[in-house]
């Protein structure tokens, strides 16, 4: 296994589930199982026992390691900077492993077969790709100076699909030159990649390269974190060199043209991290100066910020297999209860993902009426409060 050198080198010192105050339980499926083996710590020792064959391939062990959301927390946190780096590739190494041993959870399994089968874990009908944009006459891409790169989640998600128009409509109103791909856009497989199935990865990474290629596209503007990390990281890699930014950037671009309706008061809201776009690409500002920026809004944070902010629960598959599933410990009803403590009343993504992570965590906390979950183009679209 790749990565297998490093295993030995984790003598569990725990901090790599902790924040950097240490006062809270930062890695989301220790949080929600609270065994060491859900640890990172835990699955370094779990990952060289197994390949000592120490230890056999079960359900279970495959559910521990595909628990992981690849976070990045522990490679935030972890002290000894020799390995910490790797520490992400080296659990994504161990799915691989149990990828090609046939031995994934059913779940797993089922998720690639739709985006093999499919182009998106949905199983729906590619011609129905854009139907988010009918109301907008969205251009196909032909030349313009960005492609507007929806994904799965913006296509068919009801939430996801708000998120895009939204943010389409700003970008429209601000003047900026984009198209988007329709039928012909696919999977990002961002988190075919997280899950270990490289070669499935490779796939939908050439395929997508060779399309915005033969569009001549420069410059992607993603909805998710997740394909704005793959575009911009994995991608090049594999040949593949874009200008690519993440939505939350082209609207701080454009906050100065839009206009805001304020009622002279303030509300407070919250800011929650994606993890793909704070700790795997360290850019924690362009969300907040959109917020700072709009009149009438007061921005408080969770304690739990930045850096130390605590994952939804949905990375690395998750979102889809919902293997860390729900219950009081579950990271996303945690998060919120954190937000609601803040006394914001809107807290604030930038992940279509996240968002139905935590409307179904405030619904099931019962808190629907003290906090209510937005998305950051639907908050400028708005103008706040």
């Amino acid at each position: 296994m790749e990565y297998a050198e490093i295993l030995h080198r984790c003598f569990r010192c725990g901090f790599c589930k902790l924040p950097s105050d240490y006062t809270d339980i930062n890695c989301p499926s220790y949080l929600k199982f609270k065994f060491e083996t859900y640890s990172p710590g835990g699955r370094m020792w779990l990952l060289k026992a197994w390949l000592n064959k120490d230890i056999k391939t079960t359900p279970r062990l495959a559910e521990i390691l595909f628990s992981c959301t690849a976070c990045g927390n522990c490679v935030e946190h972890c002290v000894f900077p020799a390995f910490k780096e790797d520490l992400l590739n080296a659990f994504i190494a161990g799915k691989g492993e149990l990828v090609n041993e046939k031995a994934i959870p059913p779940k797993v399994r089922d998720y690639f077969e739709a985006i093999y089968l499919h182009g998106n874990p949905f199983k729906r009908l590619r011609k129905n790709r854009a139907n988010w944009a009918t109301e907008l006459n969205l251009e196909s891409f032909s030349g313009q100076t960005y492609l507007f790169y929806v994904g799965c989640l913006g296509s068919y998600d009801e939430n996801g699909q708000k998120m895009a128009y939204h943010t389409a409509k700003l970008m429209i109103d601000g003047g900026v030159s984009f198209g988007i791909l329709g039928d012909k856009e696919s999977c990002d497989g961002n988190e075919v990649r997280s899950m270990g199935e490289m070669e499935l990865f490779k796939h939908i990474a050439e395929k997508n390269i060779q399309e915005f290629r033969n569009a001549g596209v420069e410059n992607i503007i993603t909805l998710s974190p997740h394909a704005y990390h793959s575009f911009k990281n994995d991608y090049s890699q594999l040949g593949g060199h874009f200008n690519v930014y993440h939505y939350s950037h082209i609207l701080k671009d454009l906050i100065g043209k839009k206009e805001a309706v304020t009622s002279g008061t303030s509300i407070p809201v919250t800011f929650h991290d994606p993890c793909y776009l704070g700790r795997h690409n360290n850019d924690y500002q362009a969300a907040r100066d959109v917020l700072r920026a709009i009149p009438g809004i007061e921005l408080v944070e969770m304690d739990r910020t930045m850096n130390n902010a605590l994952c939804c629960g949905g990375g690395g598959g998750n979102f889809y297999t919902d293997i860390l599933g729900g219950g009081p410990d579950s990271p996303a009803r945690v998060r919120v209860r954190e937000a609601l403590e803040t006394g914001a009343e809107v807290l604030v993504v930038a992940c279509p993902q996240c968002i139905l992570m935590f409307e179904d965590a405030i619904k099931s906390e019962g808190i629907s009426e003290k906090l209510n979950v937005m998305d950051l183009s639907e908050v400028v679209q708005s103008g706040l409060p």
